[in-house]
């Protein structure tokens, strides 16, 4: 039997998971178990150490910047992060006053605007949430992904967890307090569950936000030019709106870096006139406002004011809208970069145009109806108005590259399909775009600028989301803070008070604009995180249905000596007692079968499948895996990890020639092009001379679709492999790549009785369709096509 291997072949196997293969566990603890549990397959010593050098490399590392690049990613982060936080005082006084304020009621609003700043932005998301990274990227989701590093909460697609650092604490290190929190947490099936849920509708509210956000401040922008021409019609700004929108994300794909350089300096100017015209009113106005940095003129307006004092804290709020992407696009510009840009621009710049504000119109009545441009200084009208026009459409970055960042963490840690992302700097490895999303979130904008058709309308539904988020963060941070910082209890709970009642207090009065259209947003993001935990759910019952395939390659071959068969002349190969023993027969040339976990003691599925189904194997089998890393390239002479699957073996052992191969490589890298037959055989070559201590040539790296095989073969004459391997002939007859196409098919639920699996049954229908449409990942790859031969096989799930 020889292989097809000159034309495209597809060979559809109708075929249930592999029952009779014992089921091992996936994960970092399910492997801690089975290197401490008897009875269960054990690594030997050489897989143990591959494995462990191989998690040191291609776990993610934070980047940390210093010097000139800091400063850079600060100034980057001005032109992303504050655009939304930035332009906040062009509407928070008016939207918290209905009529004109009392002087004593203006100092209270003023005091909650400036304590609120401090605590909720600079104490508690500067100082505190940003350090509750994972490894460097941030959001509600990278705390749970965080948790899920130190906790066993959740269950690691197999495929990524090599790419994870596992920072499990020792019971004995734990405090009582922080040891119950951890009990508690990995014993609790409602908590895994709940944690999931908090930390998708996390992404979910910011994304939703991500939507309104672009409409809002463009709208509230371009309906500004009322001012000066008050007979302009609606659709004239509804119009002008949508088409700076599609602009805006059509310059998407130049990246956040070139972006964020171009919109800082508009930030820049525009927060510089507020810190100027703050200065200037203050100095010629009421200079006495400053007394409301005391506390106690916040608590004597709820005092005072009671029920309408709360109500107005839905004005107030929007001072801090666009806190909750500061923490988002902490993987664009880390925390050190985020923390200069705003102790030491942002938060004092935005202090003195509200102080300044607020020393106008307590000396100007009805000077609050339209704080920022009434209080502008005389013959700066016209420049702060192209200013502020230009930094309200570029406070739509902000939740734009939020959304980017944000989407890329749930699609690592799979609540999403794998959809193409793009990395779009070399030097800061967060920094990326996703064009689906992209134009996803632009339809979405244009709808919702076209539905609500003024600022009014929308800021109905804003808000909301904001302190929503912030309060999630706020739980999530604490469990940090107990499990992984190891805070004593008393302290943690102490903030949780302080925090908590902050957000409690923002929340309980945002939620009064539900009905009036908040209800819009909560339902976005309800659809959104529906999708992903449908997604999640199924990739689950994925995994479990792969993992009865999860067998070492020594499990599933036996090697009989050559005088077992009369007519033998070499050792023969059979299949394992619990696969049926039947022997296998040798095919011509090289099979490379793409193997998707990579795991060093597993076989891939469409090995196994092909191997039942022909008893066949060929003369040189190769396990060959691509690991992707977060780095832009990966050196040449780290890229390639190659090893025998069989360790101990003789040296006329035909299991010798089963190989694993690696490519580990970055996103700059280009690594699936027509020569990786080529490239595989050179680098087993140099395995197989290095093992037996021999010299060798340099050998080619799949730097860039240039690597022909002509440049491969052009320097001097290698020193012949060794003769017990029969690599050379078996590359000579053909090379064929051999892909899995695994067909996935619902178990079949008895009785319409049974409602929970005639729902389990509908959910994952849904998962299959969503699967069935995210594209085929052999299209994508770049390989020729008459050496690729597709193996199809059914799961159950």
């Amino acid at each position: 039997m020889h292989f097809i291997g000159r034309k495209m072949c597809h060979i559809h196997i109708a075929h249930d998971a592999v029952d009779r293969i014992p089921s091992v566990g996936t994960g970092a603890y399910a492997h801690q178990q089975r290197l401490e549990k008897p009875g269960l397959s054990r690594y030997s010593t050489e897989e143990k150490e591959v494995e462990e050098e191989e998690d040191g490399r291609d776990v993610r590392k934070k980047q940390t910047f210093r010097g000139k690049y800091l400063f850079w990613l600060a100034y980057q982060s001005i032109g992303v992060i504050y655009g939304d936080i930035g332009t906040s005082p062009l509407y928070v006084y008016s939207s918290t006053f209905s009529s004109e304020p009392s002087r004593d009621d203006l100092l209270g609003a003023l005091s909650l605007i400036i304590w609120t700043l401090t605590l909720m932005v600079s104490v508690k998301y500067v100082t505190i949430v940003l350090r509750a990274d994972d490894e460097g990227e941030g959001g509600t989701f990278a705390v749970y992904s965080l948790l899920s590093r130190y906790a066993n909460i959740v269950r690691r697609d197999p495929r990524e967890e090599r790419g994870i650092k596992m920072e499990r604490v020792k019971t004995n290190e734990l405090s009582p307090g922080s040891k119950s929190a951890r009990n508690f947490m990995e014993r609790s099936a409602f908590m895994k569950a709940l944690l999931k849920v908090v930390g998708v509708l996390g992404v979910s509210l910011v994304m939703s936000d991500g939507v309104l956000t672009p409409a809002q401040s463009v709208l509230g922008a371009i309906q500004g030019l009322e001012i000066v021409k008050s007979d302009i019609s609606s659709s004239t700004i509804v119009g002008t709106t949508c088409a700076i929108l599609i602009c805006l994300f059509l310059i998407q794909p130049l990246g956040t870096s070139k972006i964020g350089s171009a919109f800082a300096p508009i930030v820049i100017i525009w927060l510089l006139f507020n810190l100027a015209f703050g200065i200037y009113n203050l100095v010629f106005f009421d200079h006495s406002v400053l007394k409301a940095f005391s506390p106690y003129f916040a608590g004597a307006y709820f005092v005072r004011n009671k029920t309408d004092g709360w109500r107005s804290l839905g004005g107030i709020l929007l001072a801090f809208t666009g806190v909750e992407a500061l923490f988002a696009d902490l993987g664009a510009f880390t925390r050190r970069a985020i923390q200069l840009s705003w102790l030491c621009f942002g938060f004092p710049c935005l202090l003195l145009a509200y102080i300044g504000q607020a020393a106008y119109i307590s000396q100007n009545k009805g000077a609050y109806s339209n704080p920022f441009f009434n209080s502008v200084p005389p013959g700066m009208f016209y420049p702060s108005l192209v200013v502020a026009i230009l930094a309200a459409i570029v406070a739509s970055q902000t939740m734009i590259t939020a959304t980017f960042q944000l989407l890329s963490q749930i699609i690592k840690l799979s609540y999403f399909p794998q959809i193409k992302m793009k990395h779009t700097s070399r030097i800061f490895h967060g920094q990326i775009y996703i064009p689906w999303v992209n134009w996803i979130l632009m339809v979405g904008t244009i709808c919702v600028t076209a539905a609500y058709s003024n600022t009014t309308k929308l800021g109905e539904a804003y808000g909301v989301c904001v302190i929503l988020v912030t309060f999630i963060t706020t739980c999530m941070v604490s469990l940090v803070a107990l499990i992984i910082w190891r805070l004593h209890f008393l302290i943690v709970v102490a903030g949780f008070l302080v925090f908590g009642t902050l957000d409690g207090l923002y929340l309980s009065s945002a939620l009064t604009k539900v009905p009036n259209g908040a209800w819009f947003t909560l339902c976005l993001a309800i659809l959104l995180s529906s999708i992903f935990v449908l997604w999640r759910y199924g990739k689950e019952n994925q995994w479990r249905a792969e993992g009865e395939d999860r067998i070492s390659p020594r499990q599933l071959l036996t090697e009989l000596p050559k005088d077992a068969e009369k007519d033998g002349d070499a050792p023969i190969l059979r299949l394992s007692s619990s696969m049926g023993g039947a022997p296998v027969s040798r095919l011509r040339g090289v099979g490379i079968f793409f193997d998707k976990t990579g795991s060093p003691n597993g076989t891939p599925s469409v090995f196994i499948h092909f191997l039942q189904k022909f008893q066949a194997a060929p003369a040189v089998v190769v396990f060959f895996h691509i690991r992707p890393l977060s780095t832009p390239t990966v050196a040449p002479e780290d890229r390639f990890s190659v090893s025998r699957c069989f360790t101990r073996t003789s040296s006329k052992s035909t299991l010798q020639d089963f190989y694993r191969v690696t490519i580990r490589h970055g996103y700059a890298d280009e690594v699936i092009t027509s020569d990786l037959g080529l490239l595989i055989y050179e680098n087993i070559r140099k395995f197989i001379i290095h093992d037996r201590g021999m010299s060798t040539a340099p050998t080619p790296s799949p730097e860039s679709n240039n690597s022909t095989s002509e440049d491969s073969t052009s320097s001097s004459d290698p020193p012949p492999p060794p003769p017990s391997t029969s690599q050379p002939t078996a590359y000579d007859d053909q090379v064929v790549h051999i892909v899995g196409k695994e067909q996935m098919r619902i178990r079949e639920v008895r009785g319409w009785g049974n409602v929970s699996g005639m729902s389990r049954k509908i959910v994952l229908a849904a998962f299959l369709w969503l699967r069935s449409n995210t594209g085929s990942k052999v299209a994508n790859m770049n390989l020729d096509v008459e050496k690729l031969v597709e193996v199809g096989f059914v799961k159950l799930i």
